[in-house]
């Protein structure tokens, strides 16, 4: 449906450095830097070479925003949980099966450094 989304972040090596590491985990990598003189710096991240979520040099965006990464598995996505962790994210919920969604939603939840929620799902039976 998206082709690519992007947010404002307010401290934008400090996102730069969060989503580098806590993306990895879900294959998804730094595939693109705009510099500050084009008006804002910005990092476009992806499976392949072309991105697709960016952060932007900026302000917070508000309100905050949920963005959902999707992950081949529930080991995936306990190995993102971890990594966002360790980089510095607040949890906003812990791996594990959220049934009011689905039987195999399988789901972790964080806050980036401005606030926004960052999941990893996995649809997959365990």
């Amino acid at each position: 449906m998206f082709d690519h989304v992007g947010i404002a972040v307010s401290d934008y090596y400090a996102s730069l450095g969060f989503y580098e590491k806590a993306l990895a985990p879900l294959g998804i990598k730094l595939v693109m830097r705009m510099p500050a003189e084009i008006g804002q710096a910005g990092a476009g991240f992806g499976e392949t070479l072309k991105p697709e979520f960016w952060i932007w040099e900026g302000g917070r965006t508000r309100p905050h925003v949920h963005i959902a990464f999707t992950a081949p598995d529930r080991a995936t996505v306990d190995a993102f949980y971890a990594a966002a962790i360790a980089a510095g994210a607040t949890d906003n919920g812990p791996p594990g099966v959220r049934a009011h969604y689905h039987a195999n939603y399988y789901a972790a939840f964080v806050l980036d450094p401005d606030g926004h929620n960052i999941e990893a799902v996995c649809h997959q039976a365990a």
